[in-house]
């Protein structure tokens, strides 16, 4: 299928989503463009957005839907492997975390992450439902300065983060669980448009 046939389907199956439809489009092709030129996305979330993080890099860094052996290695390391795009759930990295926040500001500890991961060029995927989480938007000033790409994912109003996003999608709900059942479909819909625009019949990644 075409991303925008996939994107069509979203709508479909979540009505609620269809004011959402043009910064859905828009954020897809931020992601692609990150991607386009082989740089990577951090991805960073607190609580339940903290596992949204995880699952969208679990969701990229195998194959999704769409099997297919990577092609810029010898057969007999590829035939063991699939396909994959870089992204890095910043909520994982415990270690530097537990450190910082025990050593320093702990709210800008993700900022510290986006600071020693993060480049020009590269992308942060920052969630909050709120879009209020002081942690989440030090780590995209810190993004911003940087000079990386900013997508947000929140709720309704989406709070101080919105204003630091290059696009920011902010789903029709307030309550934190509203909005994080509204999210899943959101990012499942981006990893299948990914993999289809990146690895289908028609893909656009750049030959080694």
């Amino acid at each position: 299928m075409k991303p925008s046939d996939l994107l069509m389907d979203c709508m479909q199956r979540y009505p609620v989503l269809q004011p959402c439809q043009e910064d859905l489009q828009k954020g897809f092709q931020l992601l692609c463009n990150v991607f386009q030129v082989s740089q990577k996305w951090l991805v960073v979330g607190n609580g339940g957005s903290a596992s949204d993080a995880d699952h969208i890099a679990g969701e990229c860094l195998k194959a999704f839907r769409i099997k297919q052996e990577p092609k810029d290695l010898p057969k007999a390391l590829a035939k063991h492997l699939q396909h994959a795009l870089p992204v890095l759930p910043l909520a994982d990295f415990s270690g530097i975390y537990t450190a910082y926040t025990n050593d320093c500001e702990p709210e800008w500890a993700f900022a510290q992450l986006v600071y020693g991961l993060g480049g020009a060029g590269d992308g942060l995927w920052a969630i909050s439902t709120s879009g209020h989480s002081a942690n989440i938007c030090h780590a995209a000033e810190v993004a911003r300065a940087k000079h990386m790409r900013v997508l947000g994912l929140s709720g309704q109003s989406g709070g101080p983060l919105k204003a630091l996003c290059d696009v920011c999608v902010c789903v029709p709900e307030a309550e934190t669980y509203k909005v994080q059942e509204l999210h899943v479909p959101i990012y499942h819909t981006w990893c299948r448009m990914l993999e289809e625009h990146f690895f289908g019949e028609e893909s656009y990644f750049p030959s080694s």
